[in-house]
C-alpha cells in the first residue's frame, strides 16, 4: 500500500472515533484528547512512523495528527456543550477522514483529479457518521437531509481543501462542521425528491460547464454547490438568475478570446471560470438566500422583503461586470473610469462603451427576469434591481482603478461590488416606495 493511502487510512481509523459519540455522551470528546496527547508524545517508533508526514518528521512531532485532534475536539466540544447535533460532528470528521483516503488512492493509482476522489470518499464517510450515529442514538433521520448534508459538506471540504488547504485538515474540518451545523438547524433538504431533483440538476449544469470548458473542475463545484444550496433553501426561481449568470457569463468569456489573449485580457485556463472567480461574483447572492433561510428559521430578524432584491442585485452586478469586461475586453478605446484618459487594454478600472453598454444590458436582463420570477417584485422593481446593477458594476470599475493591486485583489473587488450591487438595489427598491421597511423612510 502506498505509504501516503496508508497514512491517510490510519488518519480514518482516528475519524471514526467520532462514531462512539452517543454512546459516550458527555465524554465524546474525550477520544479525541487522549489522541491529542499521544500526538505530543510519540516521537519516534511505528506508530510515529504511520502518521507522520514529512514535515512531521522534519519537527520530530506528529503535528498533522494533533491538529487534526483538536479540531475534532473542538467540534466535538460545540456538540457536548453546545447545540451541534451529534450526527453533524460525526459527520463531519468522517467526511474529511474519508475523504482524504479516496484523494490519497485517486492521486496514486489513477489520473483522475484528487478532489473527486475527496468528493465521493467524503461523501461516504458523511453518510456513515451521520447515518452511524443516528442509529446509535436510536433517532432518525430524513433522507432528504441525508443526501443534502452529505453532498453539500462535501462540497465544501473539496473546494476548501483544493483551493485553499490541501494539507491542512483543521480549517477544511471546521468549516464543514458549521455550514451543515446552519443547515441543520434551518432544517434544509427535508423532501428528498426535491433534493434529490436538485443534485440531478446540478450534475448535469456542472457536466455541460466542464464540457463546454467554461468553467475549471473547481468552478464547476463551485457552482454546483451554490446552485444546490440556492434551490433548496429558496427554490428554481431564484437558480433561474443565478443560472443566467454562470451559463451567460461562462458564455462571454469566449466571445473573440484569441482577440483578447492577445491583448493579455483573456480570462486564464482557455477561458474557464476558476473556483475564485465563481465564488468571489456568487457568494453575496447565496448569502441573501442563507439569511432568508435563517430569518425563516426564527434565528434572525430582517425584512425579508428586501432579499429578492437584494439577490438580484448581485447578480445583476456579477453578470453585468462580467459582461462589460469580457465584451469590452476585445475593443479599442479603453479610457480609466476615474479620468477618462485613454489607457491599455486590461488596466484595472478601464472601460470601454462596449463593455459598458453590454453590461448595462446584463443587469437590465436580471432585472426583467427578477420581474418574471418573483410575483413581488414590480416593474419599477426590476429597475431599481438593474439600477442596483449598474452601480454595483460602476463600483467594481472604481475600485479597480483605485485599490486593486494593493489593498484588494480581483476577486476582492468582485465580491464588494456585488456587496454594493445588492445593498444598493435593496436601497433603491425602498426608495422607490416597492417595499416598505418599518423604521425606514425617505
Amino acid at each position: 500500500m502506498n505509504s501516503s493511502v496508508r497514512r491517510a487510512s490510519a488518519f480514518g481509523g482516528v475519524g471514526a472515533l467520532a462514531l462512539a459519540a452517543p454512546l459516550l455522551g458527555r465524554a465524546a470528546i474525550v477520544p479525541f484528547v487522549v489522541v491529542a496527547a499521544a500526538a505530543l508524545a510519540i516521537t519516534r517508533g511505528p506508530v510515529f512512523e504511520l502518521f507522520a508526514r514529512p514535515a512531521d518528521r522534519e519537527a520530530g512531532r506528529l503535528r498533522a495528527l494533533f491538529d487534526f485532534a483538536l479540531a475534532a475536539t473542538v467540534l466535538g466540544g460545540l456538540s457536548v456543550f453546545g447545540d451541534l447535533p451529534v450526527t453533524v460532528f460525526a459527520g463531519s470528521v468522517l467526511l474529511v477522514a474519508i475523504g482524504n483516503v479516496g484523494a490519497e488512492v485517486v492521486r496514486a493509482h489513477s489520473s483522475v483529479a484528487p478532489t473527486l476522489g475527496f468528493l465521493g470518499a467524503g461523501t461516504a464517510g458523511a453518510a456513515i457518521g451521520m447515518a452511524g450515529t443516528t442509529l446509535l442514538a436510536g433517532d432518525s433521520i430524513e433522507a432528504g437531509s441525508l443526501l443534502l448534508l452529505c453532498l453539500t459538506g462535501a462540497l465544501v471540504g473539496a473546494l476548501i481543501r483544493s483551493m485553499l488547504f490541501p494539507r491542512d485538515e483543521p480549517p477544511v474540518l471546521l468549516t464543514v462542521g458549521l455550514v451543515l451545523w446552519f443547515l441543520s438547524a434551518v432544517d434544509a433538504g427535508a423532501d428528498p425528491s426535491a433534493v434529490a431533483i436538485a443534485v440531478a440538476v446540478m450534475v448535469v449544469f456542472g457536466v455541460l460547464s466542464y464540457v463546454l470548458d467554461t468553467a475549471s473542475l473547481e468552478g464547476v463545484l463551485a457552482g454546483v454547490l451554490l446552485g444546490l444550496v440556492t434551490i433548496v433553501l429558496a427554490d428554481y426561481a431564484w437558480f433561474g438568475l443565478l443560472l443566467t449568470f454562470f451559463g451567460v457569463g461562462g458564455l462571454a468569456t469566449k466571445f473573440r478570446y484569441e482577440t483578447k489573449l492577445e491583448r493579455g485580457v483573456a480570462e486564464e485556463n482557455g477561458g474557464n471560470r476558476g473556483g475564485t472567480n465563481v465564488l468571489a461574483n456568487s457568494l453575496v447572492a447565496v448569502g441573501a438566500v442563507c439569511t432568508l433561510a435563517a430569518v425563516e428559521a426564527g434565528f434572525l430578524e430582517a425584512p425579508t422583503a428586501l432579499v429578492p432584491f437584494a439577490f438580484a442585485g448581485a447578480v445583476a452586478t456579477a453578470l453585468g461586470d462580467t459582461l462589460s469586461s469580457e465584451i469590452g475586453g476585445a475593443f479599442d478605446g479603453t479610457r480609466l473610469i476615474t479620468s477618462l484618459k485613454p489607457v491599455p487594454p486590461g488596466t484595472d478600472g478601464a472601460v470601454t462603451w462596449q463593455g459598458t453598454a453590454a453590461g448595462a444590458m446584463g443587469t437590465l436582463t436580471i432585472g426583467v427576469l427578477a420581474f418574471l420570477a418573483f410575483p413581488e417584485i414590480s416593474l419599477v422593481g426590476a429597475v431599481a434591481i438593474a439600477l442596483g446593477g449598474a452601480t454595483g458594476m460602476t463600483v467594481d470599475s472604481l475600485l479597480g482603478a483605485v485599490i486593486e493591486g494593493t489593498i484588494l485583489g480581483n476577486s476582492g473587488v468582485n465580491f464588494t461590488a456585488t456587496l454594493a450591487g445588492a445593498l444598493a438595489a435593496a436601497g433603491f427598491a425602498v426608495a422607490a416606495g416597492v417595499v416598505t421597511v418599518t423604521g425606514v423612510t425617505f
